[in-house]
């Protein structure tokens, strides 16, 4: 069986168009995927730089939207809730371990 392989025409690249469906300086996520994802907090308080999302708090009824989260600093082993919505600040949060 042979492999065919389509013929692309080579753009230069000041001509290809990015698509972004994030605003600039955001994290491209969403609340479903974090669980057990890692993240570096980039002004780090009391050592703890690293985290991982550890809990994903559904809301109460059915079919709502998830607002909180639960992280564990790596280096101290205790638990903050926030907003999941902070994570895709980029000024305050990077995804995986820096």
């Amino acid at each position: 069986m042979a492999v065919r392989y389509a013929r692309c025409r080579l753009v230069p690249r000041a001509a290809r168009t990015v698509v972004m469906r994030y605003a600039p300086g955001m994290n491209p996520l969403h609340p479903k995927k974090l669980l057990l994802s890692k993240w570096t907090a980039l002004a780090p308080v009391n050592k703890e730089k690293h985290f991982i999302v550890t809990r994903v708090i559904e809301p109460e009824e059915p079919g709502g939207a998830v607002e909180w989260v639960d992280i564990d600093a790596v280096h101290s082993r205790q638990t903050r809730r926030i907003a999941w919505q902070t994570l895709r600040d980029e000024t305050q949060w990077r995804q995986g371990w820096l």
